[in-house]
C-alpha cells in the first residue's frame, strides 16, 4: 500500500513539474530583449558590466567582494571553535569534535606522507588553503545578491572564479613551496624551486579553468528558456560540489608533493681523503 502511495506521489510532482514547463514555454513573450550569448558568456568572465562600488573608493570584479565575505565567514567560524569548541574537545570526541579531527587529519597526513622531514607549517597551509578553495567554491550556490554600478542586482560568483584570485592563490602556494627549500636547503632549495617556474602559472590557470567551465555551463544552460527548469539546479549544484572537492585536491597535494620534494635533506657526499 505504501508502494503505491510513493508512486502516486511521484506522478503526482511529476504532472505538476510538466505542466508548469509547458506553460512557462508557452507563455514566455517570443518578442523580449535578451543579452547577446557572447555578451553573457564575456561578461561572466571579464566582468566588464558588473562592477560593484566598494565602499565608494573603488570599482572592483564581484568576485573581489566575493573573497572579502568568504574570509570573513571563516575568520569568524574559526574564531568560534577555538573560543567555544576546542576547550570543550574531550578524550571520548562527540560528533562536531569527530567531524573536526577528521578534516584537521586528512590535512596533516597529506602534509606527512609528502613532507616527512618538514611538515607542521605546510599542514596548517594546506589545511587553510583547501578550505578557503572548497568553501570559496560552494558559496556560489547560496546566491547572495550584490547591486553593481548600473544598479542591476547580480548573485556573487565564487572567489576563485577571478583570474585575479588564483594567480594569487597559486603564486602564494609557490612562495610556500620555495620558503621549504630554503628553510632546509638555503641556496639549493631556491635553485630546485626556480627550476619549476611554470609551477604557479600551472596551478593558477587549473584551479581558474575549472571553476570558470562551470560557472559557464551553468550560465549556458540557463540562457535558454527551454533549459532552465530543474536542470540548471541538477548542472549547478553538481558542476561546483565536483570542482569544489576535485580542485581543493589538486592544488593541496601539488603543493604538499612539491613543497616535500624541496624540502628534502640533500645528502652530503662524503669527502675523499688522498692517499
Amino acid at each position: 500500500m505504501s508502494g503505491k502511495k510513493k508512486k502516486t506521489g511521484i506522478m503526482v510532482w511529476l504532472c505538476i513539474v510538466v505542466l508548469l514547463l509547458v506553460a512557462a514555454i508557452v507563455t514566455y513573450p517570443a518578442d523580449s530583449e535578451q543579452e547577446p550569448i557572447k555578451e553573457v558568456m564575456r561578461d561572466a568572465v571579464l566582468h566588464e558590466n558588473d562592477k560593484i562600488d566598494l565602499f565608494g573608493v573603488i570599482q572592483v570584479n564581484p568576485a573581489v567582494v566575493s573573497g572579502f565575505v568568504v574570509t570573513g565567514v571563516l575568520l569568524i567560524a574559526a574564531a568560534l571553535v577555538r573560543i567555544f569548541a576546542i576547550p570543550k574537545f574531550k578524550y571520548v570526541p562527540g560528533k562536531f569534535q569527530i567531524v573536526i579531527e577528521q578534516i584537521v587529519g586528512i590535512f596533516d597526513s597529506l602534509a606527512k606522507s609528502n613532507s616527512p622531514h618538514r611538515n607542521k607549517f605546510l599542514g596548517a597551509y594546506i589545511f587553510a588553503a583547501g578550505v578557503y578553495i572548497f568553501v570559496g567554491t560552494i558559496f556560489e550556490l547560496f546566491g547572495l545578491q550584490a547591486v553593481t554600478v548600473n544598479s542591476v542586482s547580480i548573485a556573487l560568483p565564487a572567489p576563485l572564479s577571478d583570474i585575479n584570485a588564483a594567480i594569487s592563490l597559486g603564486c602564494l602556494s609557490y612562495c610556500i613551496i620555495l620558503s621549504g627549500g630554503i628553510a632546509q636547503n638555503r641556496l639549493k632549495g631556491v635553485a630546485s624551486t626556480l627550476k619549476e617556474f611554470s609551477l604557479p602559472i600551472s596551478m593558477s590557470f587549473r584551479l581558474f579553468g575549472a571553476l570558470l567551465s562551470g560557472l559557464l555551463v551553468t550560465e549556458l544552460v540557463y540562457y535558454y528558456i527551454t533549459l532552465s527548469f530543474v536542470l540548471p539546479v541538477i548542472v549547478g549544484v553538481i558542476f561546483t560540489l565536483l570542482h569544489a572537492l576535485i580542485q581543493t585536491y589538486v592544488l593541496t597535494m601539488l603543493t604538499a608533493l612539491f613543497y616535500g620534494e624541496v624540502s628534502h635533506p640533500n645528502e652530503k657526499k662524503p669527502k675523499k681523503h688522498s692517499a
